[in-house]
């Protein structure tokens, strides 16, 4: 019998770690290492990870073929620029194995692959694109913040090697989400989610001239020769000093940095907005120019500033591409898997790109150990037996519904195995949904959950986007009726659900016939601040914690009235 190819996929030595596990070329789990520890956004060794992994899996450590890492300590080690003195904590490859057999008791063979280049393959070996542009932002890998390569026949080569530390866009974004009083490499959601409340073209004097906010970002960060950041170092500090980030300049000009407690001025939000428009401006001119240079009619998408739905959703506005496909682990945790595909591309020599869209990878409870843990802790329920006619007639009372099924999902967004569900409308389901549960500022919006056949008609979208990566715009005549899930731009970031998630589907699908709406509000299973919630203890907990109004965890029903 041919002994199978088992690569263990590992991220660590920065935030988001993580475990995958690919069997013969087919992804069969991956994990996050904060849903098990309950630290969001940890660095911790991926221990619970991968043993989670493994269990999913049902092998053990001894089976595995390889362990392969993604990140190579060595163009970091060899590099004798400031980078080296401000990242001196980074691990060598020895400490690499070290951590892997401590925490695992691997003994067998390790590789390393670049960060980016785990990034790009891990959007597209999975995205069914023969030939594709591949793009990777984020804050740094090594010493390079960035990547443009070509995807063609399973092949990939590096167009572009990308921009050296400090010339970061994924950098400049954390210095913003730090500067606006939220925690950096951790909150830039909140920031992107601010921006359509300010305007980039007010005005702001900077050294006695007038200009606008948009031009100050456009000096803070320009491009030459195509695809060269260069990050005007005037206006920032992390390049000298980690724990500053912008520079006295900056503040000279905006004023002091807002604590998170403070008032939200009109400053904050022009700053937000500029921000997210020169991201834009820069990132659509470059796609625009790869376009007309390489050809390619697809792109796939990596890397931490690949989760900013609203820079995806001007991409797939602006026609650039035929189709584009945007990894739903974009930030780091994503590298585990781009891990594996490069270290089975090595094992082959080849691999062509197959279309793997379900990232329900994660843990997974059956029926019977929720039963148990139910019955074991005195917990009344309502067994459902497939039947969601109650849970919706629940919902259309806007009651709150807790929804936890089968896998975990990959990645930062709720996919409809670990969400949080209310009705699309009225508007102010979204503030019951915030003040009840999430606990989160008034501005952030929720996603819209569609059935994938009804998503053109309620939305400007005419591609796929199950894994909720594109903000688009609502269509004028439906904004009003679904308002809970649409921000003040009239964007919506969509979930396009069909037989990927047959349950949640079919959840839809009951509410549509009770209620004619193919849509539901989805949000992630956890209070802000927490990791999504991984099992039905995690489920349970946020529950009784929160005011949800029903827990439905597997097959069962758990009302307040009964708990």
């Amino acid at each position: 019998m041919k002994e199978k190819n088992i690569i263990i996929g590992i991220n660590w030595g920065g935030h988001d770690t993580s475990a995958a596990l690919m069997i013969d070329g087919t992804l069969i789990a991956a994990c996050e290492e904060e849903r098990y520890i309950g630290e969001k956004h940890t660095r911790a060794f991926p221990t619970q990870a991968v043993k989670d992994c493994l269990s999913i899996a049902d092998i053990d450590i001894e089976d595995v073929t390889m362990a392969s890492f993604a990140y190579k300590p060595k163009l970091l080690l060899e590099h004798q620029g400031p980078i080296r003195k401000m990242r001196r904590d980074l691990p060598t490859e020895e400490q690499f194995k070290e951590a892997l057999y401590v925490c695992t008791g691997y003994k067998g063979d390790v590789e390393f692959h670049p960060h980016h280049l785990a990034h790009i393959a891990s959007a597209y070996y999975p995205s069914g694109f023969r030939d594709s542009l591949l793009m990777s932002n984020d804050g740094v890998g090594e010493r390079m913040c960035s990547m443009f390569a070509a995807g063609k026949g399973g092949n990939i080569k590096v167009l572009h090697p990308g921009n050296p530390w400090p010339n970061s866009l994924g950098l400049i974004y954390s210095s913003m989400t730090f500067f606006l009083g939220w925690k950096p490499m951790y909150d830039e959601g909140i920031v992107m989610g601010l921006a359509p409340l300010g305007d980039s073209s007010k005005t702001i004097v900077v050294e006695g001239k007038e200009t606008t906010f948009l031009d100050v970002f456009r000096d803070i960060v320009k491009v030459e020769n195509d695809f060269d950041i260069i990050v005007n170092t005037d206006w920032v500090s992390f390049h000298e000093v980690r724990s500053k980030f912008v520079s006295d300049k900056f503040i000279e000009t905006f004023g002091e940095k807002r604590e998170w407690d403070e008032p939200l001025l009109d400053v904050h939000k022009n700053i937000a907005a500029a921000l997210q428009d020169r991201l834009e401006e820069v990132v659509l001119q470059q796609l625009k120019i790869a376009r007309q240079k390489f050809g390619f009619d697809k792109l796939c998408i990596a890397g931490g500033v690949g989760l900013n739905c609203s820079l995806n959703g001007k991409i797939l506005a602006n026609n650039i591409f035929d189709e584009i496909f945007v990894q739903p682990g974009s930030g780091d945790n994503g590298l585990s898997i781009g891990a594996c595909y490069l270290s089975r591309k090595k094992y082959l020599g080849y691999m062509v790109p197959e279309k793997f869209h379900n990232f329900y990878l994660g843990h997974r409870d059956s029926d019977q150990e929720i039963e148990k843990y139910l019955e074991d802790n005195n917990i009344e329920y309502t067994r459902l037996h497939g039947d969601y006619s109650k849970v919706c007639e629940y919902l259309e009372d806007s009651k709150i519904v807790g929804w936890s099924q089968d896998a975990a999902e990959f990645g930062p967004r709720a996919l409809g195995n670990r969400s949080i569900l209310a009705k699309p409308a009225p508007k102010d389901i979204k503030d019951h949904v915030n003040a009840r549960v999430k606990f989160r500022e008034e501005f952030r919006p929720f996603a819209p959950a569609v059935l994938a056949d009804k998503a053109s008609e309620w939305f400007e979208i005419d591609q796929i986007s199950p894994h909720m990566l594109m903000a688009v715009q609502a269509r004028k005549d439906k904004a009003e009726e679904i308002a809970a899930v649409i921000h003040v731009d009239n964007s919506a970031r969509v979930q396009t659900v069909d037989d990927l998630n047959p349950k949640f589907k079919k959840l839809i699908e009951q509410f549509e016939s009770r209620t004619g709406y193919p849509i539901l509000l989805n949000t992630s299973f956890n209070v802000k601040g927490q990791p999504i919630v991984n099992d039905v203890h995690d489920a349970y907990k946020c529950f009784m914690n929160t005011n949800i109004d029903i827990l439905v965890v597997g097959d069962y029903m758990i009302t307040k009235e009964n708990n």
